[in-house]
């Protein structure tokens, strides 16, 4: 079983037991509800919401927040001397998913 979710604005396939790393979430507390349910398939049934599923909750506890890996952009101008190198890490949270309970 799995279903397609949206959290940030962005779209992730979750499973049961499964951990997915997405922007990073103001949540106070260890766990956490996803209303927002795009798809869930289980097998050959497959449920799509228009725009989501209202019948599907799925859980997920928060392990924490990291760091992404440096993105690099460079700056560059032929013939002028003139280079810039910029990086940044993205800020991140980890998310393990629990249940997703079909009422």
């Amino acid at each position: 079983m799995y279903a397609i979710v949206e959290i940030s604005g962005k779209q992730y396939r979750v499973e049961k037991d499964k951990t997915i790393e997405v922007d990073r979430l103001d949540v106070g507390a260890d766990t956490m509800t996803i209303d927002k349910v795009l798809l869930c398939a289980n097998g050959d049934t497959v449920m799509v919401g228009q725009p989501y599923l209202s019948n599907v909750k799925i859980s997920a506890t928060v392990l924490g927040g990291i760091k992404g890996k440096k993105v690099v952009g460079v700056k560059f101008k032929k013939r002028k001397n003139y280079t810039r190198t910029k990086g940044e890490r993205a800020e991140l949270t980890r998310l393990k998913i629990g249940e997703i309970a079909v009422q």
